[in-house]
């Protein structure tokens, strides 16, 4: 009895161990400012902002983000429409402290967190990700609001203007 217990234990902790070593987001070798570069030069060309976010492939939340933003069909297309998605890795490999410098220590808020960057690299917004969370995951409504109010025609000038 006690074998097949351990044994159990065992393929319960190799599948778990398994599962979370099996998504990777972030990759801890990238150069994380051509990556950048790159990004804002692909929402400029594509009339998009950059939505980056931060974290690593051992955080939870950042694996949940990845997989709530995926799996909510709504809030899959308004990135793909709006946003040039940028994950920027956070890891005692590689904590990328030069850009996360000149986005303004956004790992002050843990992570995940996100950050909009316009097409000319200017950071517009700095998001807790804690402020969109709903129980165990994320709450469609908040992420969909944010997402919604960062993007290009809600920050365009032009659309408050008086005519």
């Amino acid at each position: 009895m006690k074998t097949i217990l351990c044994l159990a234990i065992l393929i319960m902790s190799v599948s778990f161990a398994w599962s979370q070593d099996s998504i990777k987001l972030y990759n801890p070798a990238a150069d994380a400012a051509t990556e950048l570069s790159a990004a804002i030069q692909s929402a400029k060309e594509q009339n998009k902002h950059v939505l980056i976010q931060v974290g690593g492939n051992w955080c939870s939340w950042c694996i949940r983000f990845h997989q709530f933003i995926k799996s909510d069909v709504q809030i899959d297309s308004i990135v793909a429409a709006d946003y040039i998605l940028l994950r920027i890795n956070y890891s005692p490999e590689n904590e990328n402290p030069e850009v996360l410098a000149k986005l303004g220590f956004p790992q002050r808020f843990g992570f995940p967190v996100l950050l909009i960057v316009d097409q000319n690299g200017y950071r517009l917004h700095t998001q807790d990700t804690a402020l969109l969370e709903m129980g165990k995951g994320y709450d469609p409504e908040k992420v969909k609001r944010f997402l919604l109010s960062w993007n290009r025609e809600a920050v365009d000038i032009e659309n408050y203007r008086k005519q």
